[in-house]
C-alpha cells in the first residue's frame, strides 16, 4: 500500500482506490439491498487485495430515484443501508486496516423530497426557499412553454412546472432540481456537510458533476447552447458548465480541507475540455481530476498514448498527480468493451451501449480477449504516475450484464431515454451494478446475500457470475482477482513520490507502449499482432499472461520489468 506521504506529496497522489456502489457490494440484511455494513464485513478482502482507499457512492437517505444520486439528506445514511453508527463503525475498522474513505458529494441537485425543495414548493415565487433552486417563469403568453427547450440527461424536457405556473430546472431526473449555487446558503450549507463528514474521519470526497455548479442563467441565448458537454468552450463562456466562476466555490472548500491535518482533498468528475481539467486539480481547488480520456480510449496503442499524455499534461499544470480509470457506475465494464470487436467510427462505448439494448445479441463477446485485453490493461493503468481507481468487480474480470429485462431495471435512463426519440434509446447502466459474487452458491445471490434470505438481489445475477466470484478465484493461481492482488502488491513495493515518467526510446513500434518509472522498473504492452522481444537482460517482475517459450511478449499482454 501508498506509505503517509509528507506535506508536498499527500497519500491520494498515488493511492489505488476502490470504488463501492454499497447497494450492490455485501448484502448482511437479506433484503436484496448491499449496506454499510457489508462493506465494513469485507474490508479484510479489500486489505488483503492491497488497495488504499475505498471510495463510497451515495449512501444518504434517499427516494433512489438515480440510485442514490438524489440526495434528501446529505448528512446521514438511508436507513436500507444503515444508520450513522454503522458508518462510524466502517470508517474505524478501515483505518484500523490502513485504508482511507472517500465519499461522494452531489452538489448540483438535491432530491425533490429534500426539505428545501419542499420548502420551495410551498413558498411564493421569488421567495428566499425558491433562490436555493433554479426556478424561473415559462415562455409564451400564459408561460405554458419551459424557460428553454433543453433536454434532460436521462431525456425529456430538462424544466418542470409547479402548480403556481413556474417552472424549476432538473439536469437530470424531475425527482433532482437543480440547486442555485449563486446562493450563498447554498454554499455554506455544503461547506457544513464537509466539515460534517470531515469531522467522523472521512479522508476525501469525489464530487460527483463537478463542472455544472455554477449556471449563467439569465442571458437571452440560452436556447443556443446545448446541455451535451462532448464538446465545451475553453474560455468558461458555457453557460451550464465549466463557468470559470465555479472555482471560487472549490476555492473556498480548499480552505477547510485544510483545516483538518492531513488535509483533506476531493477528486472532481469533470467531463470538461481536457485543456482546462487542470484548474479543478490545483492545490488551491479540489486536487485532483479523473482522466476520463483513458477510460473512453480503444484498445490501441495510439488511442491510449494519446490518453496518457493528456492526462499527464494536465497533472503538470495543475502541479499534482492524475487518475486512471478504466471502470465505474457510469460506463460498461471494460472486459466487455475489450471484447467486443472494432467497428469503424464507432467507439468501444457506442458499441457497447448498442450491444447492451439489444440484450448482448448483436455482437459476439469475444470473453477470451476480453479478459486478455483486460489483463494487459490493469498492468498498464497501476504502472502509470499517480492514483488509479479500480471498480467492484474488475477484480473478479466481470463482464457486462446486457440481459437484465426491462421491467427489472432501475436506471432512470431506461424509464426516460425513449422520450427523446427511438435513436436515443438506452438501456441504462444497470449492467455493471449487479451485485457482485461472492460465492459459488447462487441460492443467496452468489454470496451477496445471507445464507436462507428470502428476499433476492436488487438486480438480477446471470448464472455464469458463479464461475467469477471470489471464492472461485481465490485459489486459482492464475484469476483475475491474484492478478491484481500480486499487481497491486508490487506496485506498493515499486512506488516512489516520484512521479517521473518516461516514454522508452528502444521501443518504437506504433503498437507498443513502454515507458520507464523513476524507481527503476518499467512497463511494457504490446497491442500488436506479434510477440515481440524484450530488453535484453531485463528482469520480469510480473506479467499479464505468460511470456512465449523463447521468452518474448505475446500480443494483448503487459509486463514490468526492472
Amino acid at each position: 500500500m501508498t506509505t503517509e506521504g509528507d506535506d508536498t506529496t499527500p497519500w491520494w497522489k498515488g493511492a489505488v482506490v476502490y470504488q463501492i456502489y454499497p447497494r450492490s457490494f455485501k448484502d448482511t440484511t437479506g433484503d436484496g439491498i448491499g449496506d454499510i455494513n457489508g462493506i465494513t464485513e469485507e474490508i479484510p478482502y479489500l486489505h488483503d487485495l492491497g488497495i488504499d482507499a475505498i471510495w463510497i457512492s451515495p449512501f444518504y437517505p434517499s427516494p433512489q430515484e438515480d440510485g442514490g444520486y438524489d440526495v434528501a439528506d446529505y448528512r446521514n445514511v438511508d436507513p436500507l443501508l444503515g444508520t450513522l453508527t454503522d458508518f462510524d463503525n466502517l470508517i474505524q475498522v478501515a483505518h484500523h486496516h490502513s485504508i482511507r474513505i472517500v465519499v461522494d458529494l452531489v452538489p448540483n441537485h438535491t432530491s425533490s423530497a429534500h426539505p428545501w425543495f419542499i420548502d420551495a414548493l410551498n413558498a411564493r415565487p421569488g421567495s428566499a426557499e425558491r433562490d436555493r433552486y433554479i426556478f424561473r417563469d415559462g415562455r409564451g403568453p400564459n408561460g405554458n412553454q419551459p424557460p428553454t427547450d433543453w433536454i434532460c440527461g436521462f431525456g425529456g424536457p430538462a424544466w418542470e412546472r409547479v402548480p403556481d405556473g413556474q417552472w424549476y430546472l432538473h439536469m437530470w431526473s424531475v425527482g433532482q432540481p437543480d440547486l442555485n449555487w449563486k446562493n450563498e446558503e447554498v454554499r455554506e450549507d455544503f461547506l457544513h456537510t464537509i466539515r460534517f463528514w470531515s469531522d467522523k474521519g472521512v479522508d476525501g470526497f469525489r464530487v460527483d458533476a463537478a463542472q455544472s455548479l455554477v449556471k449563467d442563467m439569465d442571458r437571452d441565448d440560452l436556447n443556443s447552447w446545448s446541455m451535451q458537454y462532448d464538446v465545451l468552450p475553453q474560455d468558461g463562456s458555457h453557460p451550464l458548465y465549466d463557468r470559470n466562476e465555479l472555482h471560487d466555490i472549490y476555492r473556498s472548500w480548499r480552505k477547510v480541507f485544510n483545516e483538518y491535518n492531513p488535509h483533506r482533498f476531493a477528486i472532481a468528475e469533470a467531463w470538461v475540455n481536457p485543456k482546462r481539467q487542470y484548474l479543478y486539480a490545483s492545490a488551491d481547488e479540489l486536487g485532483q481530476v479523473f482522466n476520463f480520456e483513458f477510460a473512453k480510449a480503444n484498445w490501441t496503442a495510439g488511442e491510449m498514448r494519446r490518453s496518457i499524455e493528456k492526462g499527464l499534461e494536465s497533472a503538470n499544470r495543475s502541479h499534482s498527480t492524475t487518475t486512471w480509470v478504466m471502470s465505474n457506475h457510469d460506463v460498461p465494464r471494460h472486459a466487455t468493451r475489450y471484447a467486443l470487436p472494432q467497428v469503424a467510427g464507432h467507439s468501444y462505448h457506442q458499441l457497447a451501449q448498442d450491444w447492451i439494448l439489444r440484450d448482448g445479441k448483436t455482437y459476439i463477446e469475444d470473453r477470451e480477449l476480453g479478459t486478455r485485453r483486460s489483463r494487459a490493461a490493469i498492468l498498464l493503468e497501476l504502472a502509470l504516475p499517480g492514483s488509479a481507481y479500480v471498480y467492484q468487480g474488475e477484480e473478479l474480470g466481470l463482464f457486462e450484464v446486457p440481459d437484465i429485462p426491462w421491467n427489472a431495471l432501475e436506471d432512470p435512463t431506461a424509464a426516460h431515454s425513449d422520450d427523446c426519440g427511438k435513436e436515443s434509446i438506452r438501456k441504462g447502466r444497470d449492467g455493471c451494478r449487479v451485485p457482485i459474487p461472492w460465492s459459488r452458491n447462487a441460492n443467496d445471490g452468489f454470496g451477496f446475500s445471507p445464507s436462507g434470505s428470502e428476499a433476492k438481489p436488487h438486480l438480477p445475477q446471470p448464472q455464469w457470475f458463479k464461475d467469477f466470484s471470489v471464492e472461485a478465484e481465490a485459489n486459482s493461481n492464475d484469476s483475475m482477482l491474484n492478478l491484481y492482488k500480486a499487481a497491486l502488491h508490487l506496485r506498493a513495493g515499486l512506488q516512489s513520490n516520484d512521479f517521473a515518467f518516461s516514454w522508452r526510446r528502444d521501443y518504437n513500434d506504433e503498437h507498443v507502449l513502454a515507458f520507464d518509472r523513476a524507481s527503476g522498473w518499467s512497463c511494457i504492452t504490446n497491442f500488436g499482432g506479434s510477440a515481440i522481444q524484450l530488453p535484453q537482460g531485463a528482469k520480469v517482475l510480473l506479467t499479464s499472461t505468460p511470456l512465449t517459450t523463447n521468452g518474448m511478449l505475446p500480443t494483448d499482454a503487459s509486463v514490468w520489468i526492472s
